[in-house]
């Protein structure tokens, strides 16, 4: 199965509760957190959901 690395770049402070909930599901929280993930259809929409805050790269 593929797996993606996903890194939080931007802060959460002034966002909306919704994109911090995001965050918080993929695991990650404050600036500089990576984890990795295996992809499928929930994961590439939380994804989509907080691009702006994250970058992302293909394992």
């Amino acid at each position: 199965m593929a797996k993606i690395r996903i890194t939080q770049v931007r802060s959460l402070i002034g966002r909306p509760e919704r994109q911090k909930r995001t965050i918080k599901a993929l695991g990650l929280g404050k600036i500089n957190k990576t984890v990795e993930k295996d992809v499928n259809p929930q994961i590439l929409g939380m994804v989509k959901a907080v691009d702006h805050l994250i970058s992302v790269e293909e394992l």
